[in-house]
């Protein structure tokens, strides 16, 4: 059997979020569902929360969408035809499709394909809960396992790493990148692909929620220190008081490290580049530009924000063992 993921490797871009968004242009009244699925992602992102949990609370829409089926079927009128043409010319009856998107997503579309076998995560299309494991990585291997006893993988095509699990058991496994197939083992990524792995890690996430903490803490403090210092030794000292709580909430949530002098004095020196371009901002925006000190610190507090995580991660808390 061929065996094929779905999401950017058939499908050229993620079903659900597409999915998604046409939802909502159909009912814009679902952005009422934006702050649960928001806090799910939240707790997600500090561990709180397991995948299928935050999943679940990000599929918690389902239950306010009228004619759910029938939204299903709509949205493969439109997006069909971002399912590759190289899938379209090589496709067999005896196709195996497994993703970790719900069932009921890609159920319509397998069939008009003439997709033999379609494994995915059993999502109830009515209230978004889950029965059973998100269907990903290693999981994905236990469920092939269920169906096929004595499966054998001919070819194995995805677009992720992390369906290693599945690669490993194929007699020949090819990574896809849009149009672009390799086989698994001569896969080398390109700088862009490693930038973009990075930055949407769930360690970057947890960097840019406490980064966003860090942001507040600095403009209160640096306006609160104002009414006894002068507007640029208060930002300094600002600063440094929020890099202290940004220190430790990096350590407990983002990067999980034992707080450690050492690795606190590599941390301020990670910011320096950062101190700088802020200071720079407070320099040219209030002292230069007249601008409105606290409008100074806001601005300045959202700049610098990759080139810190860069430091941080590869600097500060080198060699700590993330998910």
């Amino acid at each position: 059997m061929k065996v094929y993921d779905f999401d950017k490797t058939i499908y050229a871009g993620d079903s659900t979020i597409d999915f998604y968004v046409y939802c909502l242009k159909k009912s814009p009244g679902l952005i009422l569902y934006l702050p649960i699925q928001l806090w799910g992602g939240l707790l997600y992102v500090l561990g709180i929360y397991s995948k299928v949990r935050f999943k679940e609370k990000f599929f918690s829409f389902l239950i306010a969408l009228d004619n759910r089926e029938e939204v299903v079927t709509d949205f493969w009128v439109f997006h069909e035809d971002k399912i590759q043409g190289w899938y379209k010319k090589k496709k067999l009856a005896s196709d195996v499709i497994i993703s970790a998107s719900p069932e009921f997503l890609l159920a319509p579309i397998c069939i008009k394909l003439g997709v033999g076998t379609l494994i995915a995560s059993k999502v109830d299309i009515r209230t978004g809960l889950y029965d059973g494991e998100n269907c990903e990585g290693q999981h994905k291997v236990e469920r092939l396992k269920y169906i096929f006893p004595n499966y054998e993988i001919a070819e194995f095509y995805s677009d992720s790493l992390s369906d290693a699990p599945l690669a490993e058991l194929a007699r020949r496994s090819y990574l896809v990148d849009g149009a672009s197939i390799v086989l698994w083992d001569e896969y080398t990524p390109t700088r862009r692909q490693k930038i973009k792995r990075l930055f949407a890690s769930k360690e970057f996430m947890g960097f840019l929620f406490i980064g966003a903490i860090n942001a507040v803490n600095g403009v209160v403090f640096a306006y609160l220190y104002t009414f006894f210092f002068n507007v640029n030794t208060a930002f300094i000292l600002g600063y440094l008081t929020s890099l202290t709580i940004a220190y430790i909430l990096n350590s407990c949530i983002a990067f999980n490290e034992k707080l450690a002098l050492l690795k606190y004095l590599k941390f301020c020196f990670s910011y320096i580049p950062n101190f700088v371009i802020q200071n720079a901002v407070v320099l040219i925006f209030y002292n230069h530009l007249g601008w409105y000190k606290l409008a100074a610190f806001v601005l300045a507090a959202f700049l610098g924000v990759p080139i810190t995580f860069l430091l941080i991660k590869f600097f500060a808390f080198a060699g700590a063992n993330n998910s």
